[in-house]
This record gives C-alpha cells, structure tokens and sequence, in this order.
C-alpha cells in the first residue's frame, strides 16, 4: 500500500473509531476524509504546485494576532479568545477565556495561569500517556493530536508536544507548538485538513528548516504563519529555504483577520511583525 493511499485508509479508520472527534463535529477530519486525493493532505507530497482543498462556502472573520514567540491570540465570531503556548502573556491586560501549553521550554507554558482564564488545556499529561482534548467551547471546538519531543539528555519524552487545532467559523486553524520531527501519516489522519498553520521555523530547538518545508508541503494549509524564529536572520534563512512553491508576505501589523472567504488562493507564508 502506498503511502497516500496508507493515509486514506487510515482517515477512514479514525474517522470510524473516534466517536469522541465525531460526535464534536469535526470538519477538518470530515473535509480530509471527503476532499478528492489530489486535495487531501499527503504523506508524500505531489508534483508540481501545491493544490489545498477546495474553499467552503464563507463564514465570518477569524482574529489572528500574534503575540510573539509561540503565542497568538486566535478571536472566534462569538468573542472566544485563545491563547496558544501561552507562557502567563498575551498582551497588555488580555485574560483570555482559553490557553493551551507545551512543555517543551518555559517560554511555552506557565505553572501559574491567571485564575481568570476558564480553560487551561496542557499539551502533555503530568500524569503520564498522551494528553486528551476534544472540546467544544462557544463557536470553538479545540483537539489535540501529540507528538514526541526530545529531551534535554538527547532522549525522547512521548507525547510531549501537542499540535492544537482549532475549529471555527469553517476554519480548521492548526498550532504546530514545538514540533521535533516531520509527521507520521497517522499523525496526518487525526490532524486532518488544516485551512492556517503557525509553525516554529527556528531550526534548532523544533526540527530543521528543510524538514519544516517538507510538512508544509504535505499538510497543505493555505496560510502559514512563522512563529519562534527569535530574530531577523534566522527568518530570512527560513524564508530562503521556502523555494517557488510559497508565496511570500509580510504584514506590517502584528494582527489579521480570516475567513474562509478570504484565505489565500495558493499557499502562503505571511509574515507577523514580532519573534
């Protein structure tokens, strides 16, 4: 079985064998599953341009703003706010409603959350196994998928990463957190189709840079934004890296709006003021 065709089964299988992401709705697992092959995300990726999924039918805009490092402060339609890899800041006098973790580095999570924020959602269990989110809050529906990370002794620590996902107003908007290796296709199936991905680009503490633009090519989103790139050089390196098959932006304010109506035609990188 070829690996494509290994992906797709195993879609069909998840899509199955998890009521949990079922009975939550999620459409970024139904779009993977219902997506024609040459649309779905592929472990191998095709030749030539890249060609996401088709658009769905316009929702209303998304708040993106990004905060810096790993953080964004994601806004549904209904007022939700999220902060990812949330390290105790999202910006001057912001408590948002939601926070998610990773425990990779300190700049990544806190043990002290403002007692405000209703939900605290960790990317690894203290407790031991994979961490399990897969809820609805609002217009929000928020799941999980994990990943290992290495440790500071060069080990592996299973399940020490999470990738967020975030569903909202049509959208599937995917954090990457901090991500060491390339995805596996069973990581794929229960990440499912990704319309924004916010990805470290670093190179060093995550993975390298050529294996950062080979998942972007397999996962496919139509937008990209680079995160946890610490400086001016170590961005342009990545930039450079990108090759012709990204098209390339640059904001010059730190916050956008998204919808499905406005997503990019081709796949793009676009570049939030910050590191």
């Amino acid at each position: 079985m070829t690996l494509p065709s290994r992906l797709l089964a195993l879609l069909a299988g998840l899509l199955f064998a998890a009521p949990a992401a079922a009975q939550m709705g999620s459409q970024c697992l139904a779009m993977a599953q219902a997506a024609p092959p040459s649309l779905r995300a592929a472990y191998v990726p095709d030749g030539g341009r890249m060609r996401p999924r088709p658009i769905p039918a316009a929702g209303e805009p998304v708040s993106i703003r990004f905060v810096g490092h790993a953080t964004f402060l994601i806004t549904s339609p209904a007022g939700v706010t999220v902060a990812t890899d949330y390290d105790g800041w999202a910006g001057p006098g912001v408590i948002p409603r939601v926070v998610t973790m990773n425990r990779a580095h300190s700049s990544h999570y806190t043990d002290t959350p403002d007692p405000r924020i209703e939900y605290v959602l960790r990317g690894w269990n203290p407790e031991g196994g994979p961490a399990k989110h897969n809820l609805q809050i609002g217009d929000v529906l928020i799941r999980n998928v994990t990943t290992d990370i290495r440790s500071w002794g060069g080990g592996t620590i299973p399940d020490g990463n999470s990738i967020f996902i975030f569903e909202m107003a049509g959208l599937c908007i995917g954090h990457l957190g901090h991500l060491h290796h390339r995805l596996a296709p069973e990581d794929l199936a229960y990440i499912g189709q990704l319309d924004v991905v916010m990805v470290a680009v670093d190179g060093t503490f995550t993975m390298a840079q050529d294996a950062v633009v080979d998942t972007l090519k397999v996962l496919k989103a139509r937008l990209v934004l680079p995160m946890h790139y610490f400086g001016t050089e170590t961005l342009e390196r990545f930039l450079a890296v990108l090759g012709e098959e990204f098209e390339i932006e640059r904001s010059s304010v730190p916050e956008i709006t998204v919808s499905t109506a406005t997503l990019p035609k081709t796949t793009t990188v676009l570049v939030l003021p910050g590191h």
